[in-house]
């Protein structure tokens, strides 16, 4: 009998939270929490992809290379994507490793290091909106702006801060590979912080760029492309709400498309929070996707029986 496919997707702030100063043996407590919910997934039967975001851990190795600048060159966005996914997957696979064991479950696991392809001619890429790394002086940043050509904006009174694009993933690199690794039993851990953003250029070759992908949009596609039975997406909240945060706040257990449509035309669900999940789950049911499930950490278990969480459905 084959087995079930589901995609798990969660913000790097699970491995390093915000109240945290990011030692190593921190995000590796980390790691062993969020191992423990994965098992979750897997005692309910089915095989595992596993997307994670880098936000803060590619943030602080920005912030390594510029204290470093007149020692060590230093690299650009793309390499830094790569770097977090290689040490935040041997975390997290080093995690997974030892809970299986615990729970004398024979699986194996492959981390993935995966470009992701996005369209050159993105209109993101003529408007960068994602602060990331360090904040400069304004001396520094007008320096770096003329150096490299980097958009740098004013950040909050708080100091200057480089900005680059957020362009919609089209293509997985590795898609089959991933897809054959889950087909044949393997937990696989891919596309972290999104996936490394490449270009193909005007000679037909992968060519690197400095970018964020959002990790949800980067799973959405995966979890279509593997044509998964169940796409997760861990926030910080346990359901999805109308009005959240007001009075008249209305939790929600499940959802429809046309449902999702609309209440993204009325702004129930922020760009910044809330949005690209939905939007993310709306373009997996659409491109054939079974069933989405958005809910917290907290909650998982709980929601996995349906005690909990958002279900978002073709129809309901």
């Amino acid at each position: 009998m084959k087995s079930k496919i589901a995609l798990i997707a969660f913000g790097g702030n699970a491995i390093l939270p915000n109240n945290q100063r990011g030692l190593q043996s921190q995000q590796m407590k980390n790691a062993q929490k969020a191992a423990r919910l994965m098992i979750h997934v897997v005692k309910k039967g089915f095989d595992l992809i596993i997307v994670h975001g880098n936000g803060p851990q590619v943030g602080n190795l920005l912030i390594q290379m510029e204290e470093a600048v007149t020692k060590i060159p230093p690299f650009s966005l793309e390499v830094c994507d790569a770097m977090t996914e290689g040490s935040m997957g041997f975390m997290l696979e080093k995690a997974l490793i030892n809970e299986l064991r615990r729970n004398s479950l024979d699986k194996e696991i492959a981390t993935l290091v995966t470009q992701v392809v996005v369209d050159r001619e993105d209109p993101a890429f003529e408007n960068p909106t994602k602060p990331i790394g360090p904040f400069y002086t304004k001396y520094r940043a007008q320096m770096l702006a003329r150096q490299k050509n980097w958009t740098v904006i004013e950040d909050a009174g708080r100091g200057y801060r480089k900005v680059v694009p957020s362009p919609k993933p089209i293509d997985i690199v590795p898609k089959r590979i991933i897809r054959d690794l889950v087909q044949m039993g393997k937990i696989v851990i891919t596309a972290g912080g999104g996936g490394i953003p490449v270009i193909i250029n005007g000679n037909g070759v992968f060519q690197g760029v400095e970018a964020v992908i959002d990790k949800d949009y980067a799973a959405s596609l995966i979890a279509s492309e593997v044509k998964v039975d169940l796409f997760i997406i861990l926030t910080n909240v346990d359901r999805v709400y109308l009005n959240f945060g007001k009075p008249n706040q209305e939790a929600l257990s499940v959802m429809s498309v046309d449902q999702a449509l609309t209440y993204l035309e009325e702004d129930q669900f922020p760009p910044g929070s809330m949005g690209p999940k939905i939007k993310a789950a709306i373009e997996f049911i659409q491109n054939g996707g079974k069933e989405v499930l958005i809910t917290s950490a907290n909650t998982l278990k709980a929601a996995l029986i349906n005690r909990s969480g958002t279900r978002i459905k073709a129809t309901v």
